[in-house]
């Protein structure tokens, strides 16, 4: 239960007080993390980062001193899921990044993760292995052939102990489906299919077929001179395996009924703001883009990342959203700098608590944002390795847009944009978060009272 927010807002600090490790995976532009995800249990953390490769990290057991504290995240597995292509037709180069990792529900004592570049989907299965076979009669043990004539009696193989050992195996490469960048996959609730997205179109994909999917949604106009608008995320109804959302550039989002047909080319549900012609602006268009779309838990919500706002749509309300948090709302008057450095192209994601009633996202500066849905408060945290000691509480921080400055806050002129926050995941049952910092990642606690 995540019941103890609420005591915890009650506390001299709302914060997530309790730094459970900071993992340094490196320091070139290869080790960048591209993508964070808690699987359904929260035992397990994937990273994926620019360098194609995934990092899992395993929770450790109950401690029988502390029964009641839970160990940290060491790291369980890594394996490089996709390498560097170069499509010839195209004469196109096909980066090893990848883009999202989605876990599936743990059916038996091995794990399966889907990963993602901008091109192929793959099926992971990560599994242990602690025995080894001995004793084959036809191969020494060693693995070479035995010569026949030298064989004079039967040998039972048995298994033996052996140094526990984490194997990943590709079990399907789903690819050849997407002219454009994939920047979403998304498991279904039936846990047969999965969905990938990119710009202009989203495919469903059986688990078991490779080497066919259905397109569900194509938005590619005929003369790509009239192209408004992409795809810039899409994702199943956690509950309903008929239904899906995906969010545009132009800061719309539908909801799709694959019932109603087989190409869902006409949403059931739109979801737009109208616009407020006081703040229309040269970069209106630009941070009105949706960079993420989330289902909250429940599947009554949906969540929303723009370039300056978190928004809350309940799917029974079209027109306006019932919730808009301000991410940093003092960068209003920054937006042509960030606009010349490209860091308004930036997207970031967000994400739900487990019970739906935080939401949190990244900014600037290593800052990451909490708002809490029923008190309406917020705080602002960094995850930087100079603040974040183990076991230390983390400070809310503060940023001054002018006038005098005191001495806990921070000038937005000197914010470092440099360092972003656009990959975030929380436990799926308890108050704990990671966040992926360019190349380190933090994973925090709340307070343990």
């Amino acid at each position: 239960s995540l019941a103890g927010f609420g005591s915890l807002m009650q506390d001299v600090l709302w914060c997530f007080s309790q730094v459970k490790g900071t993992i340094d995976v490196g320091v070139t532009e290869a080790d960048i993390i591209s993508t964070v995800e808690f699987n359904h249990t929260g035992e397990l953390l994937a990273t994926g980062d620019k360098g194609g490769r995934v990092v899992i990290f395993q929770r450790e057991q109950e401690s029988k001193n502390q029964p009641h504290r839970r160990g940290e995240y060491n790291v369980y597995s890594t394996f490089q899921s996709h390498e560097p292509e170069f499509d010839y037709l195209k004469s196109l180069e096909i980066e090893e990044k990848i883009n999202k990792i989605r876990w599936l529900p743990q059916q038996n004592a091995a794990y399966f993760l889907l990963s993602t570049n901008d091109k192929t989907v793959k099926l992971w299965k990560v599994s242990e292995r602690d025995k080894r076979p001995e004793g084959y009669n036809l191969k020494d043990e060693d693995g070479r052939l035995r010569d026949p004539s030298m064989i004079t009696m039967l040998r039972v193989p048995v298994l033996r102990p052996m140094d526990l050992m984490v194997e990943a195996t590709p079990r399907r490469v789903f690819a050849n489906a997407h002219t454009y960048h994939i920047n979403s996959i998304s498991v279904n609730s039936d846990y047969e299919t999965y969905m990938s997205a990119d710009d202009l179109r989203i495919n469903l994909w059986n688990f078991e077929i490779t080497n066919q999917s259905f397109n569900i949604v194509d938005i590619k106009p005929a003369n790509m001179e009239e192209l408004t608008e992409v795809i810039t995320a899409a994702e199943f109804h956690p509950h309903h395996c008929n239904t899906f959302v995906y969010s545009s550039s132009k800061g719309t989002i539908r909801l799709c009924d694959m019932r109603t047909s087989a190409l869902c080319d006409r949403h059931a549900k739109f979801f737009e703001e109208p616009e407020d012609p006081s703040n229309r602006s040269f970069f209106s268009e630009i941070i009105s883009s949706i960079s993420d779309v989330k289902f909250s838990h429940s599947g009554r919500y949906i969540m929303t990342r723009d370039y300056l706002t978190v928004k809350v749509w309940d799917l029974n309300m079209e027109n306006r959203p019932i919730e808009t948090y301000q991410v940093h709302d003092y960068l209003r008057s920054k937006l042509c700098s960030l606009y010349e450095n490209d860091c308004i192209f930036d997207k970031f994601e967000c994400v739900w608590n487990g019970s739906d009633s935080v939401i949190m996202t990244g900014s600037y500066n290593n800052f990451f944002r909490m708002f809490d849905r029923n008190t309406k408060r917020d705080v602002t945290l960094e995850a930087s390795r100079e603040n974040s000691k183990p076991r230390a509480i983390l400070k809310p921080r503060k940023v001054c847009v002018g006038g005098k400055r005191r001495k806990d806050e921070i000038s937005v002129d000197s914010l470092d944009f440099s360092k972003k926050i656009l990959h975030t995941a929380w436990h799926p049952s308890e108050n704990i978060i990671a966040v992926a910092a360019t190349n380190n990642l933090y994973i925090f606690q709340d307070k343990v009272n």
